[in-house]
């Protein structure tokens, strides 16, 4: 027993550090195909990765004590380093918990929120291979949507997705092209989707619109992005495929594609 409290701080910086190879693979592995997104979000970081965090920074505590209290003292660095990990970890769960408060639980957002840009053939059938999420209709209430039904208050569930990006996105607004042609605008808008890293460009001029995918750098989680040329100005839409909640992401990422677009046509 005397051997084993004298090694405790051994342990637990061993089990911190387990407790850390645990998320990172969590968070990398759906990025490669290892796992599912389910398995490694849902599981591993939302319902195992608390109690995971809460053991070790248990475990750390008691290292911690008992490297001060007893003599001679114990290595105590180990248990603090023990320590540390587990609670920069809980800091970062809450962090994300924060994020996810302050945005509203939407996943869909776009610049023209009474005639949003229409995914072609292509992607709708991408995105139901993954098993994704429905683009739902801008008009309809979110407690009609089977998604939001009884995960959204009643002030909430009578709004529609036009009315959430119009109170929370405000900003995000079409750019006139009237100075340009057509394809001088389709080529700002594949250009633009390259700079900012989106994958899988693919352009149709006879609908107007280029199409993209953008991939998360945790989890791996892909959002689909088209920008529609029409009546001159350009409209951008993003969507995620999965999750209730885009954090914020979606609206981020129109913001730098407008911003990218405006400068490759030196707006």
């Amino acid at each position: 027993m005397k051997d084993f409290m004298e090694k405790l701080p051994k342990y637990a910086l061993w089990l911190s550090l387990a407790v850390l190879v645990w998320f990172v693979f969590a968070v990398f592995a759906p990025k490669i195909g290892l796992i599912g997104w389910q398995t490694g979000f849902l599981f591993m970081t939302v319902q195992a990765g608390p109690i995971l965090i809460a053991i070790a920074a248990a475990v750390a505590l008691v290292a911690l004590a008992l490297a001060f209290f007893r003599t001679p003292r114990g290595v105590w660095w180990k248990a603090a380093l023990a320590l540390a990990i587990p609670v920069v970890l809980f800091a970062g769960l809450m962090s994300v918990r924060a994020q996810g408060n302050a945005a509203p639980p939407i996943h869909d957002v776009a610049t023209d929120v009474y005639d949003p840009p229409q995914f072609s053939a292509q992607t709708l059938a991408m995105r139901e291979e993954w098993g994704a999420n429905e683009l739902n209709d801008y008009s309809t209430p979110l407690g009609r949507l089977e998604m939001w039904q009884d995960r959204v208050d009643p002030s909430l569930a009578i709004k529609t997705h036009a009315d959430v990006i119009a109170e929370n996105y405000g900003d995000l607004q079409p750019i006139a092209t009237e100075q340009v042609s057509q394809a001088e605008a389709l080529d700002a808008a594949v250009a633009a989707m390259a700079d900012i890293g989106l994958q899988d460009i693919r352009r149709d001029p006879a609908a107007g619109t280029v199409e993209g995918v953008a991939e998360t750098f945790a989890y791996g989680f892909r959002d689909d992005v088209i920008v529609r040329v029409r009546d001159g100005r350009i409209d951008l839409r993003s969507a995620s495929r999965v999750g209730l909640s885009d954090l914020g992401y979606n609206a981020e990422r129109l913001r730098d594609l407008s911003d990218a677009i405006e400068d490759r046509l030196g707006n």
